[in-house]
């Protein structure tokens, strides 16, 4: 089996080419459209053209236009790489027979109550980067091939720009901060997304009705603020140099943190159809944060 990745070299990606491995021939590409083996996400045409040129039997998208706040000024490029992209793959897909596999994200939701959103739960994106990931589902259903959509939120790994390489580099340099408190849903790591891909992806193509939309987000909540605290205190009882304390990380509102972009104040994700579908359990978020920083303490 072939399988087509795109987006090789992101956090979800990088990942991806380990899982993915063992089920085929993993082809994976970059997005920079310059060096060999890449690809221009903003060139739809482009995209069409690599998949047919491949003939792969999978598909799986793990590029996107992830500037929340940069993507209000840069609309068009956004949609370009949200959207048409994912569109033009899902349709080369279908067009070869291939199975598709996108990523998309809480941000396709308003944030609005406490109750996690299910796959059924209306949307209603707040910014540019939310609603062009849902124009990009949108696309990938309308194609009408096999898919699996699944939407996860607050990605990290140990490589990459994320929020918990970020705290970690905070802490060695300052003795207080200020985190979002009002916020809240489930870090979920990028290894963990990408075994549960490949775990998801093979079930796809033993049972074709398994395609349609899923939420994948590791088990349980916390808030930005709790999350930061946690990745101190772990990092310190770890044996790490820093300079900030537990105590140190103090919560502030969403309101006194302004961005140019909103964020949703809710972005826990029900993942019970996922669990359900195909007999898995997610671990609760902790377990891979701390694997995570294990991993970047070099423990």
């Amino acid at each position: 089996m072939k399988i087509l990745l795109f987006g090789r070299d992101g956090q979800v990606g990088w990942e991806l080419r380990r899982a993915l491995a063992p089920l085929g021939t993993v082809v994976a590409l970059g997005r920079g459209g310059a060096a060999d083996g890449d690809v221009d996400l903003a060139r739809a045409d482009a995209v069409t053209a690599k998949i047919r040129e491949c003939t792969p039997d999978v598909v799986v998208n793990a590029a996107a236009y992830t500037a929340v706040d940069r993507a209000e000024s840069e609309p068009e490029l956004a949609r370009r790489v949200n959207a048409e992209a994912p569109g033009a793959m899902a349709r080369a897909a279908a067009e070869l027979g291939a199975a598709f596999v996108h990523y998309s994200t809480d941000y396709v939701f308003d944030g609005s109550g406490t109750a996690p959103w299910t796959e059924q739960s209306p949307t209603a994106p707040l910014g540019v980067y939310g609603r062009t990931k849902f124009e990009g589902e949108e696309q990938v259903r309308v194609a009408g091939g096999r898919h699996l959509i699944l939407r996860t939120s607050w990605v990290y790994a140990a490589r990459g720009h994320n929020f918990l390489r970020t705290m970690l580099r905070l802490a060695r340099e300052r003795d207080s901060l200020t985190v979002v408190a009002d916020q809240h849903g489930a870090p979920t790591g990028a290894e963990l997304i990408a075994d549960v891909t490949a775990h998801v992806l093979r079930a796809l193509l033993a049972r074709p009705g398994l395609s349609g939309t899923y939420h994948l987000a590791a088990a349980g909540e916390t808030s930005w603020h709790e999350y930061a605290q946690h990745i101190v205190a772990r990092a310190s009882a770890a044996g790490a140099d820093l300079k900030l304390a537990p105590g140190g990380v103090r919560p502030v509102t969403t309101d006194a943190y302004p961005t140019v972009a909103r964020r949703p104040a809710n972005s826990r994700l029900a993942t019970h159809k996922l669990e359900s579908s195909v007999g898995l359990s997610l671990p609760p978020w902790q377990a891979g944060v701390d694997r995570a920083l294990a991993e970047l303490l070099g423990h």
